[in-house]
């Protein structure tokens, strides 16, 4: 067990929202979570997947030989 919990204020601080973002993700299932007694932790690692599974990588554009004529 080394990874980090955190609070949902702390993952809210992290993502850069407010602490009503993490709560939605938590009901609709969308990130892992555990429940100690009435407090609700974030693994740090369910985090880094969450932002990870829904980074989008650029469009690598190929460049062709032709150029546009005004």
């Amino acid at each position: 067990m080394t990874d980090r919990y955190l609070s949902v204020d702390q993952v809210a601080e992290l993502l850069g929202t407010t602490a009503r973002f993490p709560r939605r993700l938590i009901e609709e299932r969308r990130i892992r979570y555990v429940k100690l007694g009435r407090h609700v932790r974030i693994p740090e690692s369910a985090v880094e997947e969450f932002v990870q599974s829904r980074t989008a990588e650029p469009i690598r554009l190929r460049r062709t030989g032709l150029r546009r004529v005004a």
